[in-house]
C-alpha cells in the first residue's frame, strides 16, 4: 500500500518539475567549468593531467566513445579517474543500473589511450575465466592466460562489469593481485610486483628470473570495476576484503541540465518542450518519492533512443515512446499504476488506453528494398501521417511468406515495431499464445531477413549464449560461437526466445553487446561495432584477415535482437524479470489480446468462415481475460489465440465436435481443483455453451483394413515403415471411452498436431500411445524425463571417445531425422526450463543443439545448403507427451501450463463404469461380474474423494487390473485380501480402507466366521383350524348374491403445480462389511428434526436386484417425499408437499401413504383429508385428482366427523397391489365405500358395500377382491365374467375346526398374498405332496395361514391352516396404522415378516440383549419351519414432538417388499435399510461373501521364520534422544517407529503413541496380535495414566477432553489431507537443485572437455539452494476465517446443527495449519450483531494444544448464547479485506461464513459482493450455511463464480473450507 504522505511528496515534486526553469544559455554555470585539454602525449582535465604513451596494441584501445562536447559531470569523474590512475589505485565505478558507468570507463580509456581487457562476471564466472584456463592442443595440455592475467602483465586496464553478479569466493582470487600485484597462477608461475621484479633484476637477470617462474605485473596495470550497489539492486554484496581494495566513485545519471543539454544537441529536429517534459518525466520517476512505491528506475540513459524515433517519425504519440522504455501496466498493480498516469499526465503525456486501436491511424504501408546493402525504406503510416524512413534490413526477399493476418492491431504493433528496430533492440512482452512469434515472422519476412530463434532456459549459462567449448576432429580444444554471435557476425535478426526464463545474472552477459554492439568473448575475440571496426582498420592500415589474425571482427550492421516474453506476475514474490537493470536493455511493445471481432475476423481469414460455436469461444476467452478473478485469467491463458486457431481448424474439419468438449479439452478441465472447475462451468454457462445431451452414444470400431486405418468415423491411411522393429505392440483391449480417445487423437493427427496426454498414473497414457502407434503402423523414438534431464540430454548426449569429445544424438534428434514419433514420457518431471526446449521445434519446426547443429523445416531457406551442421527434420516427424496431471499429489513441474497451448491435449480419465468393467472382464474372464461391480462402485468412489481431496491417493485403473488379474490366476483368494495389495500403502490411514468397507461392502480385515444371522427358532406344526365356503345361497333362504351398483365417472386432475425438487448427495453403506448379517445396506434420509415417517414404497427394478430399485419414502411436518435408486447415478431427490396439501383449522399431521405406478409417477395419499395427488418426481409437478361429486361428499363427511368427533372414525386407505398395472384402490375404513380408480383410461368407479371394513385384500386376476367385515366375516367381491367390472358380493362361510384362542385366528388379517403360492411352497409347508391354488395369509393373531383352493375352489370347502402364536400381544395397533406398512408376505418363500418390539428369550443369542435393538423383524417361515427376531439398530433420533407423534400413530418402523424377496425399511429417524430374509438368498450371499474374503486354507510351514526376534516386556515410555534423532525398533527410545515397549508409533506392545516428527515403520498386525494380554492390559493402564497427566500438564479435564475428541472425529479425515498436502508442498519448496562449478560431486556432462583438459571445477552437486541475495522475500500466504458468532446459530443449532458444524470447521483450521505458521499464517475472527470483528485466533499466537484449541471454540458457543442480536456480517467482511489487503503476504485469503439472513437486517446481496471484491488482491470466499427461500443462491449469484457456496448440508462444511484451502495452497 502507497503511504498518503509519499504520494503527496511526489504530487509537489512532479508540479516544480512540469516546467524546467532553464534561464539564458544552458552551456552558463555560476561555477568555474572543468577543461578537457588532449593531445598526442599528455591529457589535462582541469588541474590534473596525465601523460598518454602509445599503445603497442592499438586495436585494443577503445574508440569512438568521446564526441564533441564532453558534460561537465562526465569530466569530473574523468578527472577522478586520473587522479587515482597516478595513484595506482583500483577503481569501483558504482551507481544504478545502465550503460552510463561502463560508457565513463570507456571514454577515460579512450582518452588516455589505454589496452582493454574486458570481462563481464556472470553467475557462472569461474576463477579459470579470471586466471588461467587449461587447453589441449596436440594431444598435450597447457594453460592459457585469461583477461586478469594478460592484462597485469601487458599493463593494460581490466575492466570487471556486474561485479555483484559473480558467485561469492570466485573474486577474492584477484585480492592479492590489487593488494600487492602478486598471483599464484595454475601453470606454476608467480606474477609480483614491478617494483619487486625491478628491484631483484639488480641480483639476478631476466633470464635466471624467468626460470624461477617469476612474471613482472606491468605497473600500467588497472583494474576498474563496474557494479550496482546490493542492495537495493538483486545482487551480491562486496567481500569485504575485495571492497577494501577499491576506491569508490557514485555514477548516477547525468544532471537535468546537462542532460537536456545532451539531448538537444543531438537531437536538434524533435521539440525542445517534448524533450524536456520527457526528461522531467524520467526525473520525476526516479527520485525517493517514486521509488518508495515500489516503482523501478525509469532508463533514463535510454531516452536518446526515444529521440532518435521522434526525429524520424515526428508525429508519433510521446505516450507510445515513453511506454516503449517503461512499459508500467506490464509490471504494477492498478493502484501504483494510476500512480504513474498521474506524473505522466501532469507532464503533458496522456497515457493510452491499452485496447483501443482506431484502424488506419497506424500502419505499414509499403516495405521495399533499396540498392544499397542491408537496408530497406519502410513507409509508415504514423498517427495518420505517412513517414518514409531507411531501416536495416537482410538480403533473403525471396523466401516463403509465413501464413498471417494483419489485423489494425497488428498493424499498429508492426509499425511500433519497426520504428523501435530502426534505432535500436526491442522486446516483444505478451502471454503465451497471443501470437508474438508469428508476428515477429512477419517482421522477418518484410525486412527480407534471415531469423536465430534462440531458445531461452533458466538453467542456461553465459557460454550457451555466447560460446561453447569443443573439440577439434584431432582432439585439441577449441571455442565455437554461438548462434548469437553467428547472428551478430552474418547480420541476422536474433530471436531471444524466453528472455523472462533467463537468469539475470546470466543476460548480463549480453549488456555490452546491446548496448555498445561490443564484446568480448572468452577465447579472447573481440566483437566490435562496425563503424569502430572500420576506423581501427583504417587508422592502422589493416586488413580484415589482419584484424581476423588479431581475433577482432565486426558486427554486422543489420543484426539485430528481438526478445520475446510473457508479461511477468504483478505482485508475485517471484518472476519479476522486469527489473531496473532488465528496463535498460530494450525498447519494450507490451501486445494486448486482440479483441473479440479482431480475434473472429483473423479466424475467418486464417480457416474460414467462422462457426458460430468459435465465435462463442472467442468471447468467452476474452470475457475470462478480462476478468478480475485471477483463476479465470489463469483458465484465459489455456485459450490462448493459438488454441482458439486450433480449435476453429478442428471444427472447421469435424463439425460434430461440440464447444463444451473443446473448452473442457483445451483447459484440462477434468483435472482442474474443484473451485477453478465450478468457475469455468459457471462462465461457460453463462456464455450459452453447454453440455452435450446425454444422447444414445454411438458404439465405436476400430480396424485395419486394406491399408486404412478407420476409428468410429475417422479414418486415415497407414504408414508404410521402412522397419517394423520400433513400432510398440502391447497388449490393449479396446473399450469404448478408449476407443473415443483413440478417434479424438486420430483426428488431431491429421490435422497436423503434436499430442499431449496429461492424466494420472496408471490410466492408460503409455499403452493409448502405444496402440495408436500401433493402428498407425508408426515406429517411434522413446524418452524418459526425470528430475535430472538437462537440456543437453535431451538433444544430444556427449562422450568422450578416443581422447574426442564426440556427441552422440539422442532419440528426439533421431526421431527428427527419420521421421519416427517422439514419445516423451513424464514429461511433468523435467525442469519446465527444460522442456521449454521443445517449443521451437514443435511451433517452427526449428531447434538448436548444444554442439552447433540446427535442426529446420523443410521449407526453411537452410534446408538446401547441405551443410553438415542442418538438420533437416523430417515431414513425419511428430511428437506425443505424456504427463501427470498437474497440482497435487503429484507435484510436477506444470508442463500444461508451460507448453499445453503448443500441443492438442487430451485429459485421459479413468474408464467409465461400463468401460471399466468390459476392461476388467477381458482380463479376468471367469472373476464373478458381483466382484467386479463392487471393486469398480468402490475405486470410483476413492477416485472421487482424491478428486474432492479428501484423500491424497488417486487410485486409478491400473491397481484395479491389478486386482482381477490375482483373483483370475487364485480364484481361492478372496477379494478381500487382494485388495490389501493396494491398500496396504495406506494402513496407517484408513480412509481408503473404509470406503470399501462401509460403502461397497468388500470385507477388508474381517474373518469368513464374522456371521451374525438370527437365531432360528422352530415353528409350530400347522393346524387345520377352520375351512372357508364360498356360498352362493345365504342360510335364511335369501339370494346369496349381492349385486353392487357401480357409479362410473371420467377421472378429472385438477391443474397442475410446478414443485422445486432439491437433490443430495446421500452416503449408502454396505451392512456386511465387517459382520455378514441379514441387513445388506442402509442410508440415512436428510429428513427434518421435525419430521415423522409415514409410509415407504419400492417400485422394483428389472434388473432384480435392490440396489436398483427406487425407493420413496413419506414424512409428516413437513410434508415431504423422497427418492432415491441406491446404486443409480443420481442423488437423492426430495420435494415439500405443504403448499399442495389442503390446509384446515383443526390440528392434524398429514398420513400420506406412496404407491409408485408406471413411468415413475408416484400416487400420494393423505388419509386424513383422503386427498390423492400424481406427483412426478423426474419432472417436478403434482396435480390432484377430482374423483367427483360422490368422491368429494365422502370427503366432507369424513372432514365433519373428524372435526365434530361424533359417530365413528372413518378414512379412506390406498391399495397398492395393483398400482404398476395403473390402478388404485381406495376403500373406507370402517365404512363400505370403495373407489377403483383406472389411471390409464382415466375412469373412477365407486361402491358402496354394506359393509364396515377393516381391511381390503386384492386376488389374482384384479376382478376378485376379499373383504374383511369388523365382526371378521369376509365377502368375495368379483365380477360375473373374468373381464367385467368386480359388483358381486358374495359371502364366506368359515367353519372353525378348532376352537379359536383369543380373538380367532383368522378374524382379522392383515396381509394376504394376491398371488398363488407354488406347489413346492406348499408341499413344503404342510409336509405333504398337494397341488393346489392356496393363498399364504398373515392372520394378525397367528403366524401364518395357509387357505389351499382359495379363491378358484369355490365349488367346495377350502381348507384354511394356521400356525398358532404362542403368545398374544396385548397390543393392538391403532387403525391409522396400516397393517400392508408393519407386515410384508413374500409368497416365493413362504415368509411373513412383521414389525415387532416384543420378542422371546429364547430367540436371542447368549451374548445379545434385547435392549440393544429399537425393535425386530419377526420372520416366519414356513418353507423352513422357522421362526426369527431379526434385530433393527435403533433410531438415532426420533420427533421430539411426541403429542404429534402419538396423534399420528406412526409405528417405529415402517417396510415394505423389495426385488429378490428383499426387504426395505425405515425407521423414525429417516434411515432405510435394506434386509434379505430368504434362507436361499442368504445362503448364497453368505457363500459370495466368505469368497470375497477368502477361507483360510489352513496353516501355513515355513521352516525358519524369524519377524522381530524379540518379545515384548512390560511397557514404558523410553529415553527420550536431545538429538530427536528417527529411531527404528531398539527397544530403547521415546519417540521410535516400529519397536517394542516404549512408546511411538507404528510398533507394539508401548503404552501409548508418541508422535516425534519421524517417518513411520509399521510393525505388522500379526505381531501387535501375538502380544500377550498381561502387557496389553499393563500397556492400557500406563496409557491412561499418561493421559491423564497430559490432561493435568494442560489444564484440561476428562470431559473437555471427549468434547475435543468429538468435535474433532468429524474432521480428521480433512486434517490428515490438508496437512499431508500442506507436507509435500514444503518438501517440494525445499527440494534440493544442482549447484555447479564444483570441485567435487557428480560429473557434470557439460564440462567433460574441462575435465580432458584437467579442470578442477567440473563437478556438480544437489544442494538446497539459498536464496539469491536482493531477491524479493519469500512471505507466507495469509487466511482469515470470519465465523458467524451471532444469535442465530445457537438459536437455530438444534435445528441443523449450524454451529456444531462450525466449531467442527474451525477446529479443522487450527488443526491443519498447527507447525505450518512459517508458510501459511491464518486467524479467526467472529462476527455477531454485538461486534464486528471478535478476535479468537490471532496469527502471532495460535493455539498450540488441545486445551487452547478448545478454550477458542468455547469462546464461539459462549459468545453466540449471549451476543446480542443483529447482524454485522457486511461490516465485518468490508473491515476483514480492508485490513488484510494492507499485510505483506504472499496471497491473502478471506472466507466468510454466514447463515445468508442478510435481507431481515436490509443488507443487499450486491453490497456484500462489493464488500468481498473491494480489493483484487485479496481472495475471498462467502459460505452461506443456512438460508430462508432463495436469499443464499441469490447471494451467490452477486459474488464471483467458484467463490460462494450455499452449504444446507452443514456435513459438507469443513469439505468445502478443505477445498478452499487447497486450492489457495496449490495456486
Amino acid at each position: 500500500m502507497r503511504a498518503p504522505g509519499t504520494l503527496s511528496r511526489l504530487h509537489v515534486l512532479t508540479r516544480i518539475l512540469a516546467v524546467p526553469r532553464i534561464q539564458g544559455n544552458l552551456t552558463v554555470n555560476r561555477f568555474q567549468p572543468i577543461r578537457l585539454i588532449s593531445d598526442a602525449s599528455k591529457v589535462s582535465i582541469g588541474d590534473v593531467s596525465k601523460e598518454i604513451h602509445a599503445p603497442k596494441n592499438p586495436e585494443l584501445v577503445p574508440t569512438g566513445y568521446i564526441r564533441g562536447n564532453v558534460p561537465q559531470s562526465v569530466l569530473k569523474h574523468l578527472r577522478w579517474l586520473i587522479q587515482k590512475d597516478k595513484l595506482g589505485q583500483d577503481v569501483f565505478l558504482i551507481g544504478p543500473p545502465g550503460p552510463l558507468r561502463r560508457l565513463l570507463a570507456m571514454s577515460y580509456l579512450e582518452l588516455t589511450q589505454r589496452e582493454i581487457e574486458f570481462v563481464t562476471l556472470t553467475r557462472d564466472t569461474t576463477d579459470t575465466d579470471l586466471k588461467q584456463r587449461r587447453e589441449i592442443k596436440s594431444g598435450s595440455s597447457f594453460y592459457h592466460d585469461q583477461s586478469a592475467v594478460r592484462a597485469a602483465i601487458e599493463g593494460r586496464v581490466l575492466v570487471l562489469e556486474g561485479v555483484e553478479k559473480a558467485e561469492r569466493n570466485v573474486l577474492p582470487v584477484l585480492n592479492n593481485l590489487l593488494e600487492n600485484r602478486e598471483m599464484q597462477l595454475e601453470d606454476g608461475r608467480l606474477l609480483i610486483a614491478s617494483s619487486r621484479y625491478d628491484k631483484l633484476l639488480q641480483e639476478y637477470t631476466e633470464e635466471e628470473l624467468l626460470k624461477m617462474n617469476l612474471v613482472r605485473v606491468n605497473e600500467d596495470f588497472r583494474v576498474i570495476a563496474l557494479g550496482l550497489p546490493s542492495p537495493p539492486y538483486q545482487g551480491h554484496p562486496l567481500d569485504p576484503p575485495l571492497r577494501s581494495r577499491f576506491q569508490a566513485r557514485d555514477v548516477s545519471s547525468l544532471p537535468f541540465k546537462e542532460h537536456l543539454q545532451e539531448l538537444l544537441a543531438e537531437h536538434p529536429g524533435v521539440d525542445s518542450g517534448t524533450v524536456s517534459r520527457t526528461l522531467s518525466l524520467a526525473h520525476t520517476l526516479l527520485t525517493p518519492e517514486s521509488k518508495s512505491l515500489g516503482l523501478p528506475d525509469f532508463p533514463i540513459d535510454n531516452l536518446g533512443a526515444l529521440m532518435d524515433i521522434l526525429d524520424k517519425f515526428p508525429s508519433v504519440n510521446p505516450a507510445r515512446l515513453v511506454n516503449r522504455l517503461y512499459p508500467y501496466r506490464s509490471f504494477l498493480t492498478p493502484e501504483t499504476q494510476k500512480s504513474v498516469e498521474e506524473v505522466f499526465s501532469t507532464f503533458g503525456v496522456t497515457p493510452l488506453e491499452a485496447s483501443v486501436t482506431t484502424p488506419g491511424r497506424n500502419e505499414v504501408r509499403a516495405v521495399t528494398p533499396q540498392e544499397k546493402p542491408h537496408s530497406a525504406n519502410v513507409t509508415l503510416k504514423v498517427e495518420s501521417a505517412e513517414v518514409t524512413t531507411q531501416v536495416s534490413a537482410g538480403s533473403s526477399w525471396d523466401s516463403t511468406p509465413p501464413a498471417f493476418v494483419l489485423t489494425p492491431y497488428h498493424h499498429e504493433i508492426l509499425s511500433d515495431m519497426l520504428q523501435s528496430h530502426s534505432v535500436a533492440d526491442f522486446c516483444l512482452i505478451g502471454p503465451r499464445g497471443c501470437g508474438k512469434s508469428a508476428l515477429v515472422s512477419k517482421m522477418v519476412h518484410m525486412l527480407g531477413y534471415q531469423s536465430e530463434p534462440i531458445l531461452l532456459y533458466q538453467d542456461m549459462t553465459s557460454r550457451d549464449l555466447v560460446q561453447q567449448r569443443v573439440t577439434s576432429p584431432d582432439g585439441d580444444t577449441a571455442w565455437q560461437f554461438s548462434p548469437l554471435v553467428t547472428a551478430a557476425l552474418e547480420g541476422k535478426l536474433a530471436i531471444l526466445d524466453g528472455i523472462h526464463r533467463l537468469h539475470h545474472g546470466t543476460l548480463a552477459v549480453l549488456h555490452r553487446l546491446i548496448h555498445d554492439r561490443e564484446m568480448q568473448l572468452y577465447d579472447g575475440t573481440r566483437l566490435l561495432h562496425h563503424e569502430k571496426y572500420e576506423a581501427i582498420k583504417n587508422k592502422e592500415g589493416l586488413t580484415d584477415i589482419n584484424m581476423q589474425d588479431k581475433g577482432i571482427h565486426p558486427i554486422h550492421p543489420s543484426f539485430r535482437i528481438v526478445a520475446l516474453a510473457e508479461p511477468p506476475i504483478v505482485g508475485a514474490a517471484q518472476g519479476q524479470w522486469l527489473t531496473p537493470e532488465g528496463l535498460t536493455l530494450f525498447l519494450y511493445h507490451a501486445m494486448r489480446p486482440l479483441s473479440p471481432q479482431e480475434t473472429i475476423n483473423l479466424v475467418t481469414n486464417l480457416v474460414g468462415e467462422c462457426n458460430p460455436s468459435v465465435e462463442k469461444l472467442i468471447l468467452l476467452a476474452s470475457r475470462m481475460s478480462l476478468s478480475t478473478d485471477p483463476t479465470m485469467r489463469s483458465l484465459a491463458e489455456s485459450l490462448s489465440l493459438r488454441q482458439i486457431i486450433r480449435i476453429a481448424k478442428r471444427f472447421k474439419a469435424y463439425p460434430a465436435f461440440d464447444m463444451h468438449s473443446a473448452v473442457y479439452k483445451a483447459c484440462l478441465a477434468r483435472f482442474l481443483p474443484p473451485l477453478a472447475k465450478q468457475s469455468l462451468d459457471s462462465i461457460l454457462e453463462n456464455s450459452d455453451i453447454f453440455k452435450p445431451s446425454g444422447s444414445e452414444k454411438r458404439v465405436l470400431n476400430c480396424e485395419v483394413k486394406d491399408g486404412v486405418l478407420r476409428i468410429g468415423d475417422t479414418h486415415c491411411k497407414v504408414y508404410e515403415p521402412d522397419t517394423n522393429t520400433k513400432i510398440p505392440d502391447t497388449l490393449f483391449f479396446d473399450i469404448q471411452q478408449h476407443v473415443a480417445v483413440l478417434e479424438n487423437m486420430l483426428q488431431d493427427w491429421l490435422l497436423g498436431d503434436h499430442l499431449l496426454l496429461v492424466g494420472n498414473q496408471g490410466v492408460g497414457k503409455n499403452k493409448l500411445a502405444d496402440r495408436f502407434l500401433y493402428l498407425l503402423s508408426h515406429p517411434r523414438e522413446y524418452i524418459q524425463l526425470h528430475r535430472d534431464t538437462t537440456v543437453q540430454s535431451l538433444t544430444i548426449q556427449p562422450l568422450v571417445k578416443d581422447g574426442l569429445i564426440q556427441h552422440e544424438d539422442s532419440p528426439l534428434v533421431v526421431a527428427v531425422k527419420t521421421g519416427r514419433v517422439l514419445v516423451v514420457d513424464e514429461a511433468d518431471k523435467a525442469p519446465t526450463h527444460v522442456t521449454c526446449v521443445l517449443k521451437t521445434l514443435v511451433e517452427n519446426g526449428e531447434m538448436l543443439l548444444s554442439d552447433g547443429r540446427r535442426i529446420v523445416p523443410g521449407s526453411h531457406p537452410l534446408a538446401s545448403s547441405n551443410s553438415p551442421n542442418v538438420i533437416v527434420s523430417h515431414p513425419d516427424f511428430r511428437m506425443i507427451v505424456l504427463a501427470n496431471r498437474p497440482g497435487f499429489p503429484f507435484l510436477g513441474n506444470d508442463f500444461f501450463g508451460a507448453l499445453g497451448d503448443l500441443f492438442s491435449c487430451h485429459a485421459i480419465d479413468n474408464p467409465s463404469v461400463e468401460s471399466e468393467l468390459a476392461l476388467l472382464h477381458a482380463y479376468g474372464p471367469d472373476v464373478p461380474e458381483n466382484m467386479m461391480r463392487r471393486l469398480v462402485g468402490a475405486f470410483g468412489e476413492l477416485r472421487d474423494l482424491a478428486d474432492q481431496g479428501l484423500i491424497q491417493y488417486p487410485y486409478s485403473t491400473r491397481e484395479v487390473v491389478n486386482i482381477i488379474k490375482h483373483l483370475q490366476k487364485f480364484p481361492d483368494d478372496g477379494i478381500a485380501s487382494v485388495v490389501r495389495n493396494v491398500l496396504d500403502f495406506d494402513s496407517w490411514a484408513g480412509d481408503a480402507k473404509d470406503t470399501l468397507i462401509s460403502q461397497h461392502g468388500i470385507p477388508v480385515g474381517t474373518s469368513p466366521n464374522n456371521v451374525n444371522l438370527a437365531k432360528k427358532l422352530p415353528l409350530p406344526e400347522p393346524k387345520l383350524a377352520a375351512t372357508w365356503q364360498i356360498v352362493r345361497q345365504h342360510p335364511g333362504q335369501k339370494t346369496g348374491l349381492m349385486q353392487i351398483p357401480v357409479e362410473s365417472s371420467p377421472l378429472r386432475f385438477k391443474h397442475q403445480a410446478q414443485l422445486r425438487i432439491h437433490q443430495q448427495p446421500v452416503d449408502i453403506t454396505e451392512a456386511r462389511a465387517a459382520v455378514f448379517t441379514e441387513q445388506q445396506s442402509f442410508w440415512p434420509l436428510p429428513v427434518y428434526e421435525t419430521a415423522m415417517v409415514t409410509d415407504i414404497a419400492v417400485a422394483p427394478a428389472q434388473s432384480q436386484d435392490p440396489l436398483d430399485d427406487r425407493v420413496h419414502v413419506a414424512t409428516a411436518a413437513p410434508a415431504a417425499v423422497y427418492s432415491l435408486v441406491p446404486r443409480g447415478d443420481e442423488p437423492l431427490s426430495f420435494v415439500l408437499l405443504h403448499d399442495v396439501l389442503p390446509r384446515f383449522r383443526s390440528s392434524y399431521q398429514a398420513r400420506l401413504r406412496l404407491a409408485e405406478v408406471p413411468h415413475g409417477v408416484l400416487m400420494v395419499h393423505e388419509e386424513s383429508t383422503n386427498t390423492l395427488l400424481r406427483l412426478d418426481m423426474h419432472a417436478g409437478t403434482v396435480s390432484k385428482l377430482q374423483t367427483g361429486s360422490m368422491f368429494e361428499a365422502a370427503a366432507e363427511t369424513v372432514l365433519k366427523r373428524l372435526g365434530s368427533g361424533q359417530g365413528r372414525e372413518t378414512f379412506y386407505r390406498m391399495c397398492k397391489d395393483k398400482a404398476q398395472e395403473c390402478q388404485i384402490v381406495l376403500w373406507e375404513v370402517g365404512g363400505g365405500n370403495v373407489l377403483f380408480l383406472d389411471l390409464l383410461d382415466e375412469s373412477l368407479h365407486s361402491l358402496a358395500l354394506p359393509l364396515t371394513l377393516s381391511s381390503f385384500h386384492v386376488l389374482s386376476g384384479g376382478n376378485q377382491w376379499l373383504a374383511v367385515n369388523s365382526d371378521g366375516t369376509k365377502w368375495l367381491l368379483k365380477g360375473d365374467a373374468e373381464d367385467a367390472f368386480p359388483h358381486l358380493l358374495h359371502p364366506i362361510t368359515q367353519s372353525d375346526l378348532e376352537e379359536p384362542a383369543g380373538n380367532g385366528y383368522l378374524s382379522r388379517l392383515s396381509h394376504l398374498a394376491p398371488r398363488n403360492l407354488s406347489d413346492f411352497v406348499l408341499s413344503t409347508a404342510l409336509d405333504q405332496k398337494i397341488s393346489a391354488p392356496s393363498r399364504l395369509i398373515a392372520p394378525v393373531n397367528s403366524l401364518a395361514a395357509v387357505s389351499v383352493g382359495f379363491p378358484d375352489l369355490d365349488a367346495s370347502e377350502n381348507d384354511v391352516y394356521v400356525w398358532e402364536r404362542k403368545q398374544q400381544s396385548s397390543r393392538r395397533p391403532h387403525v391409522t396404522v396400516d397393517p400392508a406398512s408393519v407386515t410384508v408376505v413374500l409368497d416365493e418363500v413362504g415368509q411373513i415378516i412383521r414389525v415387532t418390539d416384543q420378542v422371546p428369550s429364547e430367540a436371542l443369542h447368549s451374548n445379545t440383549s434385547a435392549a440393544g435393538a429399537g425393535c425386530y423383524l419377526e420372520v416366519t417361515d414356513i418353507v423352513n419351519h422357522s421362526l426369527s427376531y431379526v434385530p433393527v439398530p435403533r433410531a438415532s433420533h426420533s420427533a421430539p414432538y411426541w403429542t404429534w407423534n402419538m396423534s399420528a400413530r406412526t409405528p417405529p418402523l415402517l417396510i415394505a417388499r423389495t426385488s429378490a424377496q428383499g426387504i426395505a425399511s425405515v425407521d423414525s429417524s429417516g434411515v432405510v435399510r435394506l434386509w434379505q430374509t430368504g434362507s436361499a438368498g442368504l445362503e448364497r450371499a453368505l457363500a459370495e461373501w466368505r469368497k470375497m474374503i477368502g477361507e483360510d486354507s489352513g496353516p501355513l510351514r515355513l521352516d525358519v521364520e524369524r519377524i522381530s526376534g524379540l518379545d515384548v516386556s512390560s511397557p514404558k515410555h523410553g529415553k527420550e534422544d536431545p538429538d530427536n534423532d528417527p529411531h527404528v525398533g531398539g527397544n530403547q527410545w521415546a519417540g521410535g517407529t516400529g519397536g517394542r515397549d516404549t512408546a511411538g508409533l507404528g510398533g507394539m506392545g508401548g503404552p501409548y503413541r508418541l508422535d516425534a516428527g519421524h517417518d513411520v515403520y509399521q510393525v505388522p498386525q500379526v505381531e501387535k496380535d501375538a502380544v500377550p494380554e498381561e502387557v496389553r492390559r499393563a500397556a492400557h493402564e500406563m496409557a491412561q495414566k499418561a493421559f491423564k497427566e497430559r490432561l493435568k500438564e494442560i489444564k484440561m479435564s476428562e470431559y473437555d477432553a471427549s468434547l475435543y475428541e468429538r468435535l474433532a472425529g468429524g474432521v480428521q479425515a480433512q486434517v490428515r489431507s490438508l496437512r499431508g498436502i500442506i507436507s509435500s508442498l514444503q518438501a517440494r519448496g525445499k527440494e534440493r537443485q544442482w549447484i555447479r562449478h564444483r570441485t567435487s560431486g557428480e560429473l557434470d556432462d557439460t564440462k567433460l572437455i574441462e575435465g580432458l583438459a584437467g579442470e578442477r571445477n567440473i563437478y556438480r552437486q544437489r544442494r538446497e539452494e539459498e536464496p539469491e541475495i536482493g531477491a524479493p522475500q519469500s512471505r507466507p500466504k495469509q487466511l482469515r476465517l470470519l465465523v458467524d458468532v451471532s444469535g442465530s446459530m445457537y438459536r437455530f443449532n438444534g435445528h441443523d446443527g449450524r454451529l456444531e458444524r462450525e466449531l467442527e470447521a474451525t477446529l479443522m483450521v487450527m488443526e491443519a495449519f498447527e507447525g505450518f505458521e512459517n508458510k501459511f499464517q491464518y486467524e479467526v475472527y467472529g462476527h455477531s450483531g454485538e461486534d464486528v470483528a471478535v478476535p479468537l485466533v490471532d496469527k502471532n499466537s495460535v493455539p498450540r494444544d488441545n486445551k487452547q484449541r478448545l478454550d477458542v471454540l468455547k469462546t464461539m458457543q459462549a459468545h453466540s448464547q449471549f451476543c446480542l442480536s443483529g447482524d454485522h456480517t457486511l461490516e465485518a467482511a468490508r473491515e476483514a479485506v480492508t485490513q488484510i489487503a494492507k499485510e505483506e503476504t504472499d496471497e491473502s485469503f478471506v472466507i466468510l461464513l454466514s447463515d445468508a439472513n442478510l435481507e431481515r437486517y436490509g443488507i443487499r446481496p450486491r453490497e456484500l459482493a462489493n464488500a468481498l471484491t473491494a480489493e483484487p488482491s485479496v481472495h475471498t470466499y462467502a459460505i452461506f450455511i443456512g438460508s430462508l427461500g432463495d436469499q443464499a443462491e441469490r447471494l451467490t449469484k452477486a459474488l464471483p463464480a467458484g467463490h460462494s457456496f450455499v452449504c444446507m448440508d452443514l456435513k459438507k462444511l469443513p469439505q468445502i473450507l478443505q477445498q478452499i484451502f487447497t486450492s489457495a495452497m496449490l495456486k
